[in-house]
Formats: structure tokens, C-alpha cells, sequence
């Protein structure tokens, strides 16, 4: 079954939203069983501007019909579904699965070898030897963007953007929106940048919070229907946006600088504020269609003119454990890391996301270097998965945070910013070279990564 997926290649809704254009962004999630957080990502990024311009790339390693018909009931954009085929899912009683005959996790090696057991020659860093559990989303990670990249017949020859995404994630409205000015502006203000990161972990959701007892200028943010509710889902799938990638309006707000001041003071954040607007502007401010409309309220300052906000974004060496998620680069990144094969294959840890540091670090020429924006457009709200096990494993207390801090931004007018710009960042320590996490000290893991490098290359 996922080989004739695999095969066919059928794009649905292409005869609706016409073929893939070379500076559309492709949008590539992994997904693995996880289907609750799947329908909250699927309905975040329903309501994405710009979202119908973009191709989505759905690459699964678990054969699932509620997560296909899930998939393949999206109607908002382009959407293809590509089938990781070395999963524990196809291969249960062999490797890449588990064989009966691999050598236990924590058997010593003199015992290994008496046993001779599978890769009994090579446990990991640790001393211990492989679980097939855990190796499988690094496999899969390294499959899908030679997929993507190189053997897909709709993506291969793409020289634009691709975003990775991950099941558990969310997506502001104005992602694409941010993409794209990140984009534009990377050639000045980092020349050598070669990922974006759009994401953040919940340590830095406070980056939107600000005192919700003061208001600026009389005004409240209206209450807004929120993400995931019955009514947002029957919406957002009506939200079919016809304008060009890059084209957005915007919304900003009419202050006096006092004004600015006294919201800064409350506002716990580091937007900076952008130089005046043209007090003589005629052109009449329109908020994105898919926005609530209290956007389009104005704000007339004392002086009668008005101000806009930036968003600032930093420029830093990447790194794994920061900027692995909402990650977009390009092909030309891609040739740079997939140059670098031996070093992600080989490298004793099980997580793609080291290994990928390790390339960095240890193989090209030019490292890895982020734009990472400071006001976060992808969220993680998975409370479990290959790391992380607990007894409730429902979305909706970080669904309901995610929510929250959107609607903070959204009232504090933090979303669709005019432009962006680049805050001081402080100087860097070299980076360590890092030992790996183990799990990846097989033989046949490191053949397996390699053999995908190849494959339609």
C-alpha cells in the first residue's frame, strides 16, 4: 500500500490551486500516530495567510486510515502524502524493526559476542546496543528530505523554501508572513545565514505577556473565537487566501511616542518600534482577510501620526537544542549537509537534530547559521512522544496556552509587523564539540542512512 502511495505521487487539489510555483513555500511535516496533535496543526495551519500558495508535504512512518483521511480531507492547499518504507510498522520482526536475533539493550559485550548476536562487534558509545524505537525518527527525518529534495517529481527541481514541521507543532497565522520577510531581509542582515527558524519552546512563551490590568489608549482587544473550537474549524476550512505570497498588508497602530513608551513599560517584550510612517500615507490600511476584525480598528495618536512595529530576530550559530523546529533552508543548505552524509550516518546519536549539529561542527565548510525570530510562529505543544511519557498525554492545556499567547500578541498588535529588525546579539563562545547520546553505534543503521543518501540521486 504505502509503495503504490510512494509511486503514484498524486498531488490533491492541484486541479484547484494550480501547480507548485518555483517561489511557493513547501511545507514538510513528520508525522508518526499522534493524530490529536495532528488536527490541531492541520486547523493553525488553515488559517495561515498565504497558506493556499504552499505545497503540503505529509511524510508518515505509520500507516494509519483516520490520519490518511484526515490528510486527505485538507482542502485549503496542495497536499501530498510521501511513506517513510523502512518503519517498524513493515518491518515488526526484522531490522530496521526489532529481529529476534539483535543483541539485548543492556547484555555486556563479551557476552554479546559469545552469543553472537547481531551487531554484537558494535554497542553504542555507552555500551549499549540498539533499539530499533529509537532510531527510526532520525531514519526517517534523513528519508524525508531526500525525498523531498531529490526524488519527489513535484519538488525536486524547487529552489524555494522548505519549512520542516513535526506533528506536535502549531502555527501562527502570519508564519508565512514572517517567513517571508525573514527571507527578503537575510541577504542584509546576514549574508552568511543559511536556516531561518520560525519555532520556541514553552520556557519562551513569556516573550508576548504583558499586564493585561493597562490598555493603551482606551483600548481593549476584543475576545476572539478560539483555535480548535468547532465553529474555527468550519471556518478555517473556508479560508481560501487569493493573494501572492509576499504581498501582505499589515496592521499597526497610531501612537504618539509617549504613547509607545508607557506600552513598552508593559509590554514584556522586545519588538522595537519602527520609525514613523509617512503622515501624509493615503493608501487605507486592510488587515489579511484571515484575521478577526478588530484588526482593522485604528488607533489615532494625539499628533495625528502613526508608528508601526518591528519584530526583531537575532542572528546565531545553530543550535540543535534551540532552533531545530519550525526550520526552513533551501536547497542550496541542503546539497551543503547531504555533502556531509558520513558524518550524519556515522555519528553515535539517535536524534537528527545532534547529528545535524555534529555536520555543522565537525564537516562544512561554512557553518550553520540561524535567523531566528524572537517572537515565536511555530509552537510545540506535544506533552509526549519518543522523550517524554506521562499518564495524560492530551493537548489541550498547552493547545489552551499556545491560544492565549496568540491572542496577547494579536491584541498587542504583534502579529503582521512592516518589517523586521536586527537586535544586537551577544558574542559567542566557540561551541563545544559535544559528546553524542548513543544509540546509534549499529552497523546496519549507518549502512541504512547512507543507502537512502543514494537512492534516486
Amino acid at each position: 500500500m504505502i509503495h503504490r502511495y510512494n509511486d503514484l505521487q498524486t498531488v490533491l487539489n492541484e486541479d484547484i490551486y494550480g501547480p507548485l510555483q518555483n517561489d511557493s513555500v513547501i511545507i514538510v511535516v513528520q508525522v508518526h500516530k499522534r493524530i490529536t496533535y495532528l488536527r490541531h496543526l492541520i486547523v493553525s495551519l488553515a488559517q495561515a495567510r498565504g497558506i493556499s500558495r504552499t505545497l503540503l508535504v505529509f511524510s508518515h512512518d505509520y500507516y494509519d486510515d483516520d490520519i490518511n483521511d484526515l490528510v486527505q480531507s485538507i482542502d485549503f492547499c496542495k497536499v501530498i502524502q510521501i511513506f517513510y518504507p523502512f518503519s517498524i510498522q513493515t518491518h515488526p520482526n526484522e531490522f530496521p524493526g526489532a529481529d529476534p536475533g539483535d543483541c539485548p539493550r543492556d547484555i555486556k559485550k563479551e557476552q554479546a559476542l559469545l552469543r553472537k548476536c547481531n551487531n554484537a562487534l558494535h554497542p553504542d558509545l555507552y555500551g549499549h546496543y540498539r533499539e530499533a524505537k529509537f532510531t527510526q525518527t532520525k531514519h526517517h527525518w534523513w528519508w524525508k528530505a531526500n525525498r523531498v529534495f531529490d526524488q519527489l517529481e513535484v519538488t525536486k527541481y524547487h529552489t524555494g523554501m522548505m519549512v520542516f514541521l513535526e506533528e506536535d507543532h502549531y502555527v501562527a497565522e502570519d508564519f508565512l508572513y514572517i517567513l517571508e520577510l525573514m527571507f527578503r531581509k537575510s541577504q542584509d542582515l546576514c549574508p552568511k545565514c543559511n536556516i531561518l527558524s520560525l519555532g520556541t519552546y514553552l520556557k519562551t512563551f513569556n516573550y508576548y505577556t504583558y499586564n493585561k490590568k493597562h490598555y493603551v489608549n482606551g483600548w481593549y482587544p476584543r475576545k476572539t473565537v478560539k483555535v480548535g473550537t468547532v465553529r474555527e474549524d468550519r471556518q478555517a476550512s473556508q479560508l481560501h487566501d487569493q493573494g501572492s505570497f509576499g504581498s501582505f498588508s499589515s496592521s499597526y497602530s497610531m501612537l504618539s511616542r509617549s504613547q509607545l513608551k508607557d506600552a513598552a513599560r508593559r509590554i514584556r517584550a522586545t519588538v522595537d518600534v519602527g520609525t514613523l510612517l509617512d503622515q501624509n500615507q493615503k493608501t487605507p490600511r486592510r488587515s489579511p482577510p484571515d484575521l478577526p476584525a478588530w484588526y482593522d480598528r485604528p488607533q489615532v495618536a494625539l499628533n495625528g501620526q502613526t508608528h508601526n512595529n518591528d519584530i526583531s530576530v537575532e542572528v546565531t550559530p545553530w543550535i540543535s537544542s534551540k532552533h531545530n523546529m519550525g526550520m526552513a533552508f533551501n536547497r542550496t543548505t541542503w546539497y551543503d549537509i547531504v555533502r556531509c552524509a558520513r558524518h550524519f550516518c556515522e555519528y553515535d546519536d539517535y536524534n537528527w537534530d545532534w547529528s545535524l549539529q555534529h555536520v555543522s561542527q565537525q564537516c562544512l565548510k561554512q557553518k550553520l547559521h540561524v535567523m531566528v525570530v524572537k517572537g515565536p510562529r511555530v509552537f510545540h505543544i506535544g506533552e509526549c512522544g519518543v522523550h517524554h511519557k506521562k499518564s495524560n498525554c492530551e493537548s489541550n492545556q498547552v493547545i489552551s496556552k499556545v491560544q492565549q499567547v496568540l491572542k496577547v500578541a494579536r491584541g498587542s498588535q504583534q502579529l503582521f509587523p512592516r518589517s523586521i529588525s536586527l537586535t544586537q546579539t551577544s558574542v559567542i563562545k566557540k561551541t563545544k564539540l559535544r559528546k553524542g547520546n548513543g544509540g546509534w553505534g549499529d552497523q546496519r543503521d549507518h549502512q541504512l542512512c547512507f543507502n537512502m543518501t543514494l537512492v534516486g540521486r
